[in-house]
């Protein structure tokens, strides 16, 4: 029973180690992994170490040797490649939605799925503290309460806030409850919103502004409309996750602008060329967020269609304008 025991331990052992300190570039020799079982006080002979890593082989460990200097064992793949964790730990970098404190937890298990020198690495490309975060430590927690309730099929009631004078989150509606019917949750502009039935229409909630959120139990509403939602599409046509009124817009835009106007709304964005110019067209909810982001584009895009939408954006810059006219 006692030599059973030491061989499991031994594979333990032996997996942790190729793991974590080993990487193509970082192989082990024998009488290094010999070391370090002796080390944890398990004795054994090079024979059982080679049995242990054909063990390992068949339970799916890709281990390797290397015959060029540094010669070696070492773990050639694994679940997640370098690059994949790169990526992911600038995605954990990028959240606004992920406190500072949260963010380094995240990296540190990221790292663990690398060997040491390799979490040396992404260590060195960690960024964190003079980004902007979020303080609100409850949103993490908050998205997994959001999905619960999706999976639930069950409706939710929250406290939804707003920054005040003094900087701190407010409850609006002097306090009282909202009660909606979640379906969804985007990522826009790096910031979680929740995508939600209520009243007859598709709303959204910024999830770091929402406190005390709570499954009702009671069954959601809106599953017709929600049947061929696409959350991609909603997130290109509102700017900002700012909702207005739907329209069908028609641009005339320069040349310069195509690739501005594929990146917003992907690639199968009609577009055709008259003797007048070039047009595009796009779904969009008409808002200030909207004629803000129309505005940075300068003189080289103009809106033909509809004729109202043209005026109502004319009708916001003069507004503007009007601040900085001298008296």
């Amino acid at each position: 029973m006692a030599l059973m025991s030491n061989n499991k331990l031994r594979l333990i052992y032996l997996s942790q180690y190729l793991m974590k300190n080993t990487d193509e570039e970082h192989p082990a020799t024998m009488a290094e992994i010999l070391s370090f079982l002796s080390e944890n006080s398990i004795s054994c002979e090079r024979k059982a170490v080679y049995d242990d890593m054909e063990m390992l082989k068949l339970a799916g460990y890709d281990i390797l040797y290397r015959r060029e200097m540094p010669s070696g064992y070492y773990i050639g793949s694994r679940e997640f490649e370098l690059p994949e964790l790169k990526l992911l730990v600038d995605s954990v970098q990028a959240s606004k939605f992920i406190t500072v404190k949260k963010s380094r937890e995240l990296i540190a298990k990221l790292q663990r799925l690398c060997s040491t020198r390799e979490g040396e690495k992404l260590q060195r490309q960690v960024f964190v503290s003079n980004r902007l975060k979020t303080s609100n430590e409850s949103i993490y927690y908050n998205v997994d309460r959001l999905y619960g309730a999706i999976s639930e099929n069950s409706r939710i009631r929250f406290y939804y806030c707003e920054w005040d004078k003094d900087k701190k989150l407010k409850r609006r509606r002097d306090g009282a409850r909202y009660f909606t019917s979640p379906w969804a949750l985007a990522w826009d502009d790096e910031n979680y919103y929740l995508i939600a039935f209520d009243n007859d229409k598709v709303k959204h909630y910024r999830v770091d502004k929402m406190q005390e959120i709570e499954a009702t139990g009671e069954v959601r509403e809106g599953r017709k409309q929600f049947e061929s939602f696409d959350a991609a599409s909603y997130a290109k046509r509102v700017f900002g996750m700012f909702g207005g009124e739907t329209q069908r817009v028609t641009f005339e835009i320069d040349p310069k602008m195509i690739g501005v106007f594929i990146d917003r709304f992907g690639a199968d964005i009609p577009m055709w060329k008259t003797e007048k110019g070039l047009f595009t067209m796009a779904e969009v909810e008409v808002s200030a967020q909207f004629f803000g982001w129309l505005c940075g584009l300068g003189g080289l895009v103009k809106i033909t269609e509809p004729r109202e939408t043209a005026e109502s954006y004319q009708r916001w810059l003069e507004e503007i304008m009007q601040k900085y006219i001298s008296e």
